[in-house]
């Protein structure tokens, strides 16, 4: 039974396969029955018109060597029958119109064209129309006999198309304005509009028409960006047109001057404004000859900012100007008139001669556009003469008279009853709108001889028969002729050989030669012209020499100097002294003729210097003058004191205030943070001076007590110079200033005064204002340096590991082990033994310069065998005088750096 079991069961397992098979042969046979294939597979394509269209006919067989007369054909009288399944296979007559294949570089709109190698056929729409819409087949021949269709519908529309929609619309403002926005689409499209994303609804002021969106009005705020929005429904086709929208304002210019006045051979500009959107360009037209002033020569337009400018403005630029201003929105224009000036031009103005106490008449003639005004004054003042009589002088009447057409103007100065005083020149003043022309004339008045100028005249002296010289020199217009007379006859009526005359035009010299005492007199020089005669006496006398010295005091008394003050005696008119002379002599000498001599101008110290200390002195003076030398007079005996300190240096400062009693002057300096002090050189007093010495320091004057801030006090030893700058000091501060000189014998009297520096940015250290003290400034300065060098280690130690905090913090984080070699060692203490250890130490190192105590030791620290090579250890060794540490990651051995 088990046997037939199983056979039964292999059989039933034999039939199966064999069905499965049969199946399967059937489904393979039905899959591979031969069609056609059109791709894109959809059987309906629809495309907007002007697009390109590609049509793949694709067969779908076993075998594709059996297919022939592969082709594409179009729907005319083509008849579709109807097949199972609602599907329809169009069936061919001879009439159908087969579709050309492409040849040579041009194509039809229509084509077809073989591709994947000829498996393929391409059917290709250049641009679609609308009349190519319609059912398009394609046909083959499979294996001769079979015959293969496969259809497809092209279906066209017309895609949205802006017709008449420009991105950049300007409306004209107050205008009613279409936004234009046509649109073409087949089927129809439906247009909406948007504003800042906003939908637009026809209301009000905003109107949607086929032809754009129309708003009503237009105003400045209407400015910005719209969104035209075309859709159409049945084919889902959606399009935006971003419109902006820009509202034009017609120009509008301000309006010019009625009359511009230009000065003629002077520039000109004038500036043209006006409002308008977008910015208006500007035109200059010259009204008389319609004329575009900027192709004029000498003309120059700014199109963009309206200036017009005239380099060399001519007489024949008289005229009107229109200044037109043009935008897309239109235009405006201004007019003016251009007056050119005439600049003054004085065209006479002649110098006349009056006689003294007459009438001057004094006429200038002018000319230019408009006819200038005529004004006086006299050379070299500001003052001007006004229009009539004058206020400040009765006897000045200023005249004018215009023509204004021919534009010339006739100004005259009348002065009656002309003095010598009005001799001189004038200066005529012409002036106008245009500009100011000056000239300048001459009054001569002429007057009789004066001889003013000689009155104050000294005699004139001379001496042991030397010629003198009278010189006459007489002031008159016209020039006078001059003549001498002496004891009331003409000189050259005299024939006295002695006197003789010499004429140098307008001067005239009498030189005498008194051989005797007759010759000093009094002689007069008489001058004459048309108008009168004028006599001057001058008298020659004869000159001495100066009478005796009346006193000479001893003023200043050192041990090698002696300053005297000196009465000069009386003398002449035109004979000052020109010297004083000094002789002097010890004492125990008699004899004068080997007395020390010395002379002084009048106007210098008397200072005699050489003397000895401790020595008596004789002393004699006299004076001169250019005919010789006085009598000695005047004695003085003075004894010289004993050598000492030198005297008190003089500063050489002017105070800006007086030296009250008790206190000292003060000067100021120009600057905030340094003076410079200078001196005169003082009396040494017999030994010469080797130094200076100068202390100053800062401090306040208060109730007349002077407070000095002693830890500011400057002091300072200077080689023999006259001048010291102190320098550092503080600004708007007082300093009391105290010099002494030096000798071989000691310190002088000290010289003091008080200075005051300017003001400046300085800090000011006063002990009478609540500012910071010296040592509240030492603690600020040391406690920001402190912290500075805090900030810095911490830095080493964040970055580098090093500095006092590292130090601590490795101190802190020490194993047991360490703290018990640091009690083994001991806090300063030398190094006395190691811990074992399996690799060669190097030695210690020593940081901030301290001396290691293992210098001291005679044994090395290294005793292995094979210290001489380098290991690399985990850690290594330094010694801070206290402590030795642990680093890890160097190398050591015997030639290591460390």
């Amino acid at each position: 039974m088990a046997a037939q079991f199983a056979k039964s069961g292999h059989a039933a397992v034999l039939m199966l396969l064999v069905w499965i098979t049969l199946l399967g042969t059937a489904s393979s046979q039905r899959q591979k029955q031969p069609s056609l294939q059109i791709l894109p597979a959809s059987s309906v394509q629809r495309k907007p018109v002007g697009h390109s269209l590609l049509l793949t006919c694709r067969p779908d067989v076993p075998d594709t060597n059996l297919i022939s007369d592969l082709r594409w054909n179009d729907n005319r009288n083509m008849t579709i029958l109807p097949k199972p399944m609602n599907y329809y296979y169009p069936l061919y007559d001879s009439k159908g119109r087969k579709l050309p294949t492409k040849t040579g570089p041009s194509s039809p709109m229509i084509y077809t064209e073989s591709i994947a190698g000829g498996s393929a056929l391409a059917l290709i729409f250049n641009s679609l129309q609308e009349s190519m819409a319609g059912t398009y087949f394609c046909a083959a021949s499979y294996s001769v006999t079979e015959k293969l269709n496969a259809a497809v519908v092209v279906e066209t529309y017309v895609a949205i198309t802006w017709k008449d929609a420009p991105t950049d619309q300007r409306p004209l403002l107050g205008s009613d304005y279409i936004v234009r926005c046509e649109v073409t689409a087949n089927p129809p499209a439906t247009v909406d509009w948007l504003r800042n994303g906003d939908q637009i609804k026809s209301s009000g002021r905003y109107v949607i028409e086929n032809r754009g969106l129309l708003i009503k009005n237009i105003t400045e705020a209407d400015d910005g960006q719209y969104t035209c929005r075309a859709a159409v429904m049945s084919t889902g086709e959606l399009k935006n047109r971003e419109i902006r929208v820009e509202v034009q304002i017609m120009p509008e210019v301000q309006q010019l001057p009625l009359v511009m006045d230009a000065v003629e051979g002077q520039s000109f500009s004038v500036m043209c404004n006006a409002t308008g959107k977008p910015v208006p360009e500007f035109q200059w037209i010259k009204r008389g000859t319609q004329q575009d002033a900027a192709g004029l020569d000498r003309f120059s337009v700014n199109a963009i900012t309206g200036q017009l400018d005239i380099s060399n403005v001519q007489q024949q630029d008289h005229d009107s100007y229109a200044c037109i201003a043009r935008n897309p929105a239109g235009q405006s224009e201004s007019v003016a008139k251009l007056n050119v000036l005439i600049r003054p031009k004085i065209i006479e103005f002649i110098n006349i001669t009056v006689s003294e106490d007459e009438e001057a008449v004094f006429v200038c003639r002018a000319f230019g556009r408009p006819a200038p005004e005529i004004t006086f004054r006299r050379y070299g003042s500001v003052e001007e003469y006004s229009i009539g009589l004058q206020v400040s002088d009765d006897r000045i009447i200023l005249e004018q008279s215009t023509d204004d057409e021919k534009g010339e103007t006739a100004g005259t100065l009348r002065i009656s009853k002309l003095a010598t005083t009005d001799d001189g020149l004038y200066e005529c003043i012409a002036r106008n709108r245009g500009d100011v022309a000056f000239k300048v004339g001459h009054i001569t008045v002429e007057y009789r001889p004066i001889f003013d100028h000689m009155k104050a005249l000294p005699p004139v002296y001379t001496w042991e028969e030397r010629p003198a010289n009278l010189s006459c020199f007489a002031q008159a217009i016209p020039n006078a002729t001059i003549e001498w007379r002496w004891n009331d006859r003409r000189v050259q009526d005299f024939k006295d050989l002695n006197m003789h005359i010499e004429d140098h035009g307008l001067r005239s010299d009498l030189i005498i030669t008194p051989r005797d005492r007759r010759y000093f007199s009094a002689y007069k020089c008489v001058a004459r012209n048309k108008l009168g005669s004028a006599e001057h006496v001058m008298e020659l006398r004869e000159a001495r020499i100066p009478d005796m010295v009346p006193q000479a005091k001893p003023r200043i008394v050192s041990a090698t100097s002696i300053t005297f003050d000196i009465m000069a005696p009386p003398v002449e008119p035109g004979l000052p002294l020109t010297a004083f002379s000094v002789q002097w002599k010890e004492q125990i000498q008699p004899d004068w003729n080997f007395a020390s001599n010395r002379t002084w101008s009048p106007d210098s110290p008397y200072i005699v210097e050489g003397l000895r200390p401790q020595t008596a002195y004789s002393f004699r003076f006299a004076a001169r003058n250019v005919v010789g030398l006085g009598q000695w007079s005047a004695y003085v005996e003075q004894s010289t004191p004993r050598r000492s300190e030198p005297e008190t240096p003089r500063i050489l400062h002017t105070p800006i205030q007086d030296e009250e009693e008790g206190n000292d002057p003060i000067v100021t300096s120009p600057y905030a943070d340094h003076f410079d002090m200078r001196w005169s050189i003082p009396v040494d007093n017999g030994e010469p001076i080797d130094m200076y010495r100068i202390k100053y320091c800062p401090g306040t004057k208060v109730n007349g007590y002077w407070t000095e801030m002693e830890e500011h006090c400057i002091e300072q030893d200077i080689a023999r110079m006259t001048n010291y700058e102190m320098r550092n000091l503080q600004a708007d501060t007082y300093y009391r200033i105290e010099l002494t000189a030096h000798n071989a014998i000691g310190f002088s009297k000290a010289a003091h005064v008080l200075m005051k520096t300017a003001r400046g940015i300085d800090v000011v250290l006063r002990v009478d204002s609540p500012t910071l003290s010296s040592a509240a400034v030492i603690g600020i300065v040391t406690g920001s340096v402190l912290l500075l060098l805090l900030i810095a280690d911490l830095l080493c130690c964040a970055f580098g590991n090093l500095g006092i905090f590292a130090t601590l913090c490795r101190k802190t984080k020490r194993s047991p082990s360490d703290l018990d070699d640091e009690a083994k060692l001991g806090s300063g203490s030398l190094i006395k033994e190691r811990p074992p250890s399996p690799l060669p130490l190097p030695p210690p190192i020593v940081k901030l310069g301290a001396t290691t105590p293992l210098e001291d030791e005679k044994q090395p620290l290294n005793t292995q065998p094979d210290a001489a090579s380098a290991v690399k250890v985990n850690s290594s060794v330094e010694y801070d005088g206290r402590v030795v540490h642990s680093r890890s990651g160097e190398i050591i051995g015997k030639n290591s750096a460390v």
